[in-house]
């Protein structure tokens, strides 16, 4: 094998990255075929396929996958630092960069943010994002951590040579609940009382979705699904406006509760959501970043 071409990889690991040969071109500012020659030139380099094409869709190889992990060793640290350096290695202000699952409860959010609201020389910002769009910001170094109610490590078709980039922490794990109007509650047994009212359920695909109908089949009671919305922000003011029903974590409602606006009619069981932070590998992780995942998030449960 020849010498290796690091500037043939380089363009290697953005392709394999991105998984879009004309948006890479585009974004570096050479011709598609200049791309695709240069990769070409790089397989016929190692005596090894690293794409399969069919059509317009390029997958990685098995080989492809073992190269874009040593790729992203090599990339990937280059763009560590140089996020590193547009900040300042030695800056007096710390900045943390933190992703969040547009869908997610605001409520989390605060409460996952609340102890950096009073230290000197910190600066946090928050960016809103998509499920992909997070895993790619983060990927690229865009962020020091994210956000979100899903686990990677539940995902169908992550990207091909991604298993071992992610690193995902539990934070939290809240009950979901039933919650309504205080001047309608239901004192009686579920599905006595449930049966005919209007319900605000969050969206397909959402696993809380799924548990309570599952749930309900155990009953034979099929609610009447008024709203449905996979946007948590919204699910939490139609809950609070509707007067339907809705089942939600608690801790989305927490301010509707204590204000009285809403009551918590029942806890079902064997029915949790889960928050998760997820990071990915890096040399240098940022202070900020180990002392919140150090934190105990207390404020969920006031």
């Amino acid at each position: 094998m020849s010498r290796l071409n690091y500037h043939h990889l380089y363009y290697f690991y953005r392709v394999a990255r991105e998984g879009n040969l004309t948006r890479v071109a585009q974004t570096l500012h050479v011709s598609q075929s200049a791309l695709s020659s240069q990769i070409r030139q790089l397989e016929e380099s190692m005596n090894l396929q690293l794409f399969d094409r069919q059509g317009r869709t390029l997958r990685l190889t098995e080989g492809g996958k073992r190269v874009l992990s040593y790729a992203r060793d090599i990339f990937g640290k280059g763009e560590e630092l140089e996020a590193l350096l547009q900040r300042g290695m030695h800056a007096q202000e710390q900045v943390l960069r933190i992703g969040v699952l547009s869908t997610m409860s605001r409520n989390f959010i605060e409460a996952f943010i609340t102890p950096l609201l009073n230290k000197q020389n910190v600066r946090f910002s928050l960016y809103t994002r998509g499920f992909s769009n997070l895993l790619s910001g983060l990927s690229k170094h865009e962020f020091d951590l994210a956000l979100s109610n899903i686990n990677v490590a539940d995902l169908q078709g992550i990207a091909d040579g991604e298993e071992t980039l992610w690193q995902t922490q539990m934070l939290a794990r809240q009950p979901v609940s039933i919650v309504g109007p205080p001047n309608s509650k239901i004192d009686t047994p579920f599905p006595e009382g449930y049966r005919d009212r209007a319900w605000v359920l969050p969206a397909y695909p959402s696993e809380i979705r799924r548990a309570f109908e599952g749930y309900c089949a155990l009953w034979q009671m099929e609610p009447s699904v008024q709203m449905e919305t996979d946007d948590m922000a919204m699910l939490r003011l139609l809950a609070r406006d509707s007067g339907a029903l809705a089942v939600l974590p608690r801790v989305v409602v927490r301010d509707e509760i204590q204000q009285g606006r809403l009551v918590e009619y029942m806890t079902l069981p064997n029915l949790f959501e889960s928050f998760y932070a997820i990071r990915i590998k890096r040399q240098f992780e940022s202070p900020l970043v180990t002392e919140l995942l150090a934190t105990p998030l207390e404020t969920l449960n006031e």
